[in-house]
């Protein structure tokens, strides 16, 4: 090696689980001793995690080596994560890329930086066919102060026709038991307050804990684990589908000690038709019957929804039922999704396209649907006094923070309150969106 890298810098698109992974990619470095600088510093190491659902994913990738090679043009330039895996070939082209590093490599990076020299022609790929990605590497990020995303599966199983993650990471495969619980331990021992359970399909865990493709252990046994867990105030489930989410889990979320009311279950279409054409696991009344479960045992509990807009096919018609379902299901939120064409997926080869402007407009009005719902949502928990996470922003003398059940409030910054859970009285919705909140008798006596 010609010298000695010290300093890295990293930045992170995508999803929960990518920022989980970067930080575990980071704290191999640092424990080798690199130090971490900011993206924008100059930097021995540039590492860019990057995400296969964005549609503009090479765009974004592109734009952030150039941003590397600003701040340190002798920097090296190392790309990872599910863009990495499923166009390899491709990202080694763009100028100033040194190494891509693929699903099962990345986790590795030290090994290849060893003998990394800055390259004049293309990067160089170390990428395995993703078949042989069986391993699984427990990661968790502190996202901020307050929360930190623990991992717990990767990959999946299914094959939804629009989706590109079975490529990008692989078949589904669990941590261990224990090594979740050792994670969240060393988490609670950082004083962190809350923990947000991500995977690729996370109600899936236990499949591939070994290795095997049985289930050693279900979700159920490790929510039932993670909450004897002392420490952690908050626990939060990030996405799960709704055919894996079992009553006996939702029954263990209301009467749990840590697990806070709040699910966040991908729909991605009201109609049962198109949920066919998608191969989704599930039709509108499992669904239904789901969100009703809920809404009976935790009645305020917030309820998130994911949804495509533009699914070949998908007419005036059946998108105006997804509408209509939607608008009549007792939810909080919805996170809007407009549907492109993804290579070597089933439903990029369907007919019946969805012109682009349409697909546009439909993602307009669910998103509109959306603020409604939230308003709504919001408008039932005025009154009550809840549980408040304060985050450590100070955003214009403002601080910020979220009740248990995902309603997101504000007071004026103080900094004793910084990572604290103070029990407030949700007051009135503000122009900017969150709630206003003041002290009451209650929070008065919890303090006590």
């Amino acid at each position: 090696m010609s010298h000695i890298h010290r300093t890295a810098a990293f930045h992170t698109l995508g999803c929960k689980l990518n920022f989980a992974e970067t930080s575990t990619i980071a704290r191999q470095l640092t424990d080798a001793g690199y130090d971490k600088v900011s993206f924008d510093d100059r930097a021995d190491v540039y590492v860019i995690n990057t995400c296969s659902v964005t549609e503009n994913a090479d765009r974004e990738c592109k734009l952030h080596v150039k941003r590397a090679m600003k701040a340190n043009p002798e920097g090296l330039v190392v790309i990872v994560g599910c863009y990495a895996q499923l166009k390899p070939e491709e990202i080694s082209q763009i100028t100033g890329v040194d190494l891509v590093l693929g699903a099962k490599e990345k986790f590795n990076i030290l090994s290849y930086l060893d003998d990394l020299e800055k390259s004049e022609s293309e990067g160089v790929v170390h990428s395995c066919e993703i078949e042989e990605t069986d391993f699984f590497i427990g990661s968790y990020s502190i996202g901020d102060r307050t929360r930190a995303f623990l991992k717990v599966q990767d990959g999946c199983d299914y094959k939804c026709t629009y989706c590109t993650i079975p490529l990008a990471r692989g078949i589904s495969r669990s941590d261990t038991i224990e090594n979740v619980l050792q994670n969240a331990r060393e988490i609670a021992a950082r004083d962190i307050k809350e923990i947000v359970l991500t995977g690729v399909n996370i109600g899936d865990y236990g499949k591939g804990e070994f290795g095997n493709k049985r289930h050693e252990h279900t979700f159920l046994d490790l929510i039932k684990e993670l909450d004897e867990v002392n420490g952690i105030e908050r626990i939060r489930i990030s996405s799960i589908e709704p055919n894996l989410l079992k009553d006996e889990s939702i029954e263990l979320v209301s009467k749990s000690k840590s697990f806070v009311p709040h699910f966040h279950i991908p729909l991605q279409s009201g109609s049962d038709d198109l949920l066919k054409k998608m191969k989704r696991r599930y039709l509108t009344k499992l669904y239904n019957d789901r969100v009703n479960k809920i809404r009976d045992v935790m009645p305020h509990a917030a309820i998130g929804v994911d949804v495509i807009v533009g699914f070949p096919g998908e007419t005036e018609e059946l998108f105006m039922e997804t509408y209509n379902f939607l608008n009549e299901l007792p939810i909080s939120y919805l996170h809007v999704f407009t549907y492109s064409e993804r290579e070597n997926t089933e439903a990029a080869e369907m007919d019946g396209a969805v012109p682009i402007p349409e697909r546009k407009r439909r993602n307009k009005m669910l998103r509109i649907l959306s603020e409604k719902k939230k308003m709504s949502f919001y408008q039932s928990q005025l009154g009550q006094t809840l549980p408040v996470l304060w985050e450590h922003e100070n955003k214009d003398g403002k601080m910020y923070g979220f009740t248990e059940n995902y309603v997101r409030v504000q007071k004026d910054f103080d900094a004793a309150c910084v990572n604290q859970i103070e029990f407030l009285k949700l007051d009135n919705i503000l122009s900017d969106g969150t709630v206003s909140v003041r002290s009451s008798f209650e929070s008065f006596l919890a303090k006590a």
